[in-house]
C-alpha cells in the first residue's frame, strides 16, 4: 500500500501558493500533474539521446528509436495488449477516437448502418461519429441513461435490446467524466460482441485511476492520453485489435508510413507505422512509459481505492451543503474519483472564480457534456475531481470554501 503521505512530494508543481493559499488542485480530470520521475525522464532524453527515429543509423538515432519503441512496449503492458504493434501513439483520446472513426468508419459504415453510443458521452466520443455518420449515411443511437444518481445508469437489457442487426459499432465511455459512474466495460463488450458489433471504448478518465486490461475487457479498440495519467500532454495512444488495425486504410499520409512510393500510388505498412505518418511525439512517448512505471510502482488498484474513497468522502460532505444538487452515484456505490454538483442560485463559474481565490483548483462549465447537461436541465457543473496526491484535509478546505461561497451570494 502507497503511503499517500508522502506521494505529494513527487509532484513539485503542487508545491505552490495561489493567491497566497496553498494550491489545492481538484481539475484532475482535466489533467493530472507530472511526478519528477516523468520529468526527469524527458530531461534525460532530450539532453542525451534527441534524434529523429527509424530513419538514422548514427548513435542517436538508434538510441531514440530504441526508446520510442520501448515506450510502445510498455504501453501495451501497461494495458496487457497481445502486441505492442495493437499500440498507435497519438496526440490523445480525441485524435484516437477520430482516427477509428475515419479510418475504420468510412471503411466499413454505409447508408443503413447505425452506430450505438450512450447519453454521457464526451463530446471526444460524439462529435467524431457526426462527422462520419454524415459522410457515409449511418445514423446515431444512444443508450438512455436511467438516472442521475442510478447505480448503474445504463440498462444492460436495454443496451442488449438496441445492439440490433444494424448496428455495426458500439461507442461507450468507461468512466464518466461528469457523472463519475464507472460503466461495467466487460460487460458491454460483451453484449456487442455475441452481436458482431465492434466496441470502442473512451478511457480517458480510468487509464491512470484503475487497472485496465484490454484483453479481459475483450474490447476492439480503448482509446486515451497520457496528461490525464501523469505522464506529457500532447501524446496519447489507440489500442486497436491487430487484425482489425491491418484491414483499416491509413488515417493519414507521408513518410514513416509507406512501404513503397511511386509517382502515382503507394503501399502502406502494417501497424503501427500504417497509422503513425510523419515524424511522431518520441519524446513525449518516453515521459509516457515513466508515467506508467511510475503508477503500475503506486499499485492502479490500491489508486483507484484511494480517488474512491476521496470521492465518497467529498460526495458525502457536499451533499449537506444548502441548496446543492449531486451528480451521479450515491455514497455507497461504486464511483471514480470525481464529484460534480451544482448550487441553485450561483453560477458554476462564479463557484470556480470563488474557489481559485482561497487556492483551490475546481472545473465549472458544461466539461464537454452539453447534450448530457440539456438532459439534466443543467447548463453547468462545478466538478471536484482527486488524484494520488490529494487528501481529506483538502476536501474540508473544499467545503469550507464553498460555505463562504453560499453565503456572500446569500444561498446560505
Amino acid at each position: 500500500m502507497p503511503n499517500w503521505s508522502t506521494v505529494r512530494s513527487d509532484f513539485p508543481t503542487l508545491h505552490q501558493n495561489v493567491h497566497g493559499r496553498p494550491l489545492v488542485y481538484l481539475d484532475n480530470a482535466a489533467t493530472a500533474h507530472k511526478p519528477r520521475i516523468v520529468i526527469d525522464a524527458l530531461s534525460r532524453f532530450y539532453e542525451r539521446d534527441n534524434s529523429n527515429v527509424h530513419r538514422g543509423l548514427h548513435a542517436l538515432s538508434m538510441r531514440a528509436t530504441d526508446a520510442y519503441e520501448g515506450a510502445r512496449a510498455r504501453v501495451a503492458k501497461y494495458v496487457n495488449a497481445a502486441d505492442s504493434a495493437e499500440i498507435i501513439f497519438t496526440r490523445g483520446t480525441t485524435e484516437s477516437i477520430n482516427l477509428i472513426a475515419a479510418s475504420w468508419g468510412a471503411a466499413n459504415l454505409k447508408p443503413g448502418d447505425a452506430i450505438l453510443l450512450t447519453e454521457m458521452e464526451h463530446h471526444s466520443n460524439l462529435v467524431p461519429w457526426q462527422l462520419i455518420a454524415q459522410r457515409t449515411g449511418a445514423t446515431l443511437r444512444f443508450v438512455p441513461i436511467r438516472g442521475v444518481d442510478a447505480e448503474l445508469p445504463l440498462d444492460l437489457e436495454q443496451v442488449a435490446a438496441l445492439l440490433t442487426n444494424d448496428v455495426k459499432l458500439f461507442a461507450f465511455t468507461h468512466v464518466s467524466n461528469t457523472l463519475g459512474v464507472i460503466n461495467p466495460a466487460a460487460e458491454l463488450c460483451a453484449l456487442a460482441r455475441a452481436r458482431g458489433v465492434v466496441t470502442v471504448i473512451d478511457g480517458a478518465q480510468s487509464i491512470g485511476h484503475m487497472p485496465v486490461d484490454v484483453r479481459s475487457i475483450d474490447c476492439d479498440f480503448y482509446a486515451f492520453s497520457a496528461h490525464k495519467m501523469a505522464g506529457p500532454t500532447g501524446i496519447g495512444t489507440l489500442y486497436g485489435r491487430l487484425p482489425l488495425l491491418n484491414a483499416m486504410p491509413p488515417y493519414q499520409g507521408g513518410g514513416g508510413m509507406i512501404a513503397q512510393v511511386d509517382y502515382q500510388s503507394a503501399r502502406w505498412k502494417p501497424s503501427p507505422e500504417r497509422f503513425e505518418a510523419g515524424t511522431p511525439n518520441f519524446g513525449d512517448a518516453v515521459g509516457l512509459a515513466a508515467a506508467c512505471d511510475y503508477l503500475d510502482g503506486l499499485d492502479r488498484a490500491a489508486i483507484a481505492r484511494h480517488d474512491g474513497e476521496l470521492a465518497a468522502t467529498a460526495y458525502e460532505k457536499l451533499s449537506a451543503l444548502p441548496g446543492i444538487r449531486m451528480l451521479g452515484p450515491a455514497t455507497g456505490t461504486p464511483r471514480s474519483g470525481l464529484v460534480s454538483f451544482a448550487f441553485e442560485g450561483v453560477h458554476a463559474h462564479d463557484v470556480v472564480t470563488f474557489a481559485d481565490e482561497d487556492g483551490i483548483a475546481l472545473r465549472g462549465g458544461h466539461h464537454c457534456n452539453q447534450p448530457l447537461m440539456k438532459k439534466l436541465g443543467l447548463t453547468s457543473t462545478t466538478r471536484a475531481s482527486f488524484y494520488v496526491y490529494n487528501t481529506p484535509e483538502e476536501i474540508d478546505t473544499l467545503v469550507a470554501s464553498l460555505r463562504k461561497i453560499l453565503i456572500f451570494f446569500g444561498a446560505s
